[in-house]
């Protein structure tokens, strides 16, 4: 079933159909559509927040990740503050309360923070590879070992980055190869 984002600003890109899909849990989730890789529209920071539901959502909200949302929050906003209620905010209060817990089914998972993160986030960017810098950044920084987490938040914004990188290099590809046959045209 595809239905269209509402925008946020008026100045915005327009946002890809997404694919609401019932997990095993119920939950719905929002997937990308084949359109947004096939160059049609970039992805979002909140796309990619809510693609990192579905590769690491089972897992429990941590510091590193918290900051890694924090990061991505703030890039997407354009804001230099945590957003009272917002995700980054949910983030930051589920790793604190995890921290304290000992039994791994009480804890706060990534799921619960970051389904429908685009919807949360009051704008929102397509991410670039900036942004994938420092997300990744913030969640090295905070994490014990140093490391960021296959599937986690810095690597569903990473992945976002190069496949907008991708979308736009074949974009502007496309578009020349078309530019220069519309010349050859008007030449002959």
């Amino acid at each position: 079933m595809s239905q269209e984002q509402p925008r946020r600003e008026e100045a915005e890109q327009e946002h890809e159909p997404v694919k609401q899909e019932k997990d095993v849990h119920g939950k719905d989730r929002k997937q990308l559509s084949s359109e947004s890789v096939s160059g049609r529209a970039n992805i979002t920071i909140g796309e990619a927040l809510e693609a990192t539901v579905i590769t690491a959502g089972n897992r429990p909200v941590d510091y590193s990740d918290a900051a890694a949302i924090q990061a991505a929050e703030v890039r997407a906003t354009g804001r230099t503050n945590i957003i009272p209620g917002g995700v980054a905010a949910a983030a930051q209060s589920a790793a604190t309360r995890n921290a304290r817990l000992t039994k791994e089914e009480e804890k706060t998972k990534l799921a619960e923070i970051l389904a429908e993160a685009s919807s949360k986030l009051p704008s929102d960017k397509p991410v670039t590879r900036k942004d994938a810098e420092g997300v990744i950044g913030a969640e090295l920084r905070n994490d014990p070992n140093l490391c960021t987490r296959p599937g986690g938040v810095a690597a569903s914004i990473a992945a976002a980055a190069r496949l907008n990188q991708t979308n736009s290099t074949t974009n502007t590809t496309s578009g020349t190869k078309n530019n220069d046959n519309n010349l050859k045209q008007k030449i002959n």
